[in-house]
């Protein structure tokens, strides 16, 4: 089962969260995420007044496709990757910043946006998500089922299917 590569929690979420909302109202763009190189949506922010998003899903799948196709074409020409991934639309375009090897940052932007203030606040904001990512101790929170709630399950199911003992 494919899973995401990278997993935020506690305050290392709530930084990046915040870090995605400044990048919005810095750029004046219209959507901000993260994903991982498989196509998940990690995080992601809305402006306050832009339009609803097509499929996050659908669209980071699509991302993480074109960045891997971008890379191989950067390949047959001896480079590593293209420094930057700009694409520019009559009205909507995205920009891409990698955050290490398991993640990007794509800032969603339309025509009222400069592309240069797009550029320049992602770039800020990937060198300040990656430090938040690097320097994370937050560790993944555990589920533990106590015995009140392993014997309501049991009861419920029993309630449904009958009781094992029969």
């Amino acid at each position: 089962m494919l899973e995401p590569s990278l997993d935020l929690y506690g305050a290392t979420f709530d930084r990046v969260d915040g870090l995605l909302r400044e990048l919005l109202a810095k750029s004046r763009a219209r959507y901000a995420m993260i994903i991982d190189r498989k196509g998940f949506v990690l995080m992601h922010a809305r402006a306050l007044l832009a339009p609803k998003p097509p499929s996050l899903d659908s669209f980071a799948t699509l991302v993480a496709s074109n960045y891997s196709a971008n890379r191989a074409i950067a390949n047959l020409f001896g480079e590593e990757g293209f420094k930057e991934t700009v694409q520019q639309g009559a009205e909507v375009g995205t920009y891409l910043e990698e955050l290490g090897d398991e993640a990007l940052l794509v800032t969603v932007f339309d025509s009222g946006a400069q592309l240069g203030r797009v550029k320049i606040a992602t770039k800020l904001a990937a060198q300040e998500i990656r430090t938040a990512i690097e320097t994370s101790e937050d560790v993944a929170p555990t589920v533990e089922f106590d015995k009140e709630w392993s014997d309501s399950t049991t009861a419920l199911l029993d309630g449904l299917f009958g009781s094992r003992d029969r």
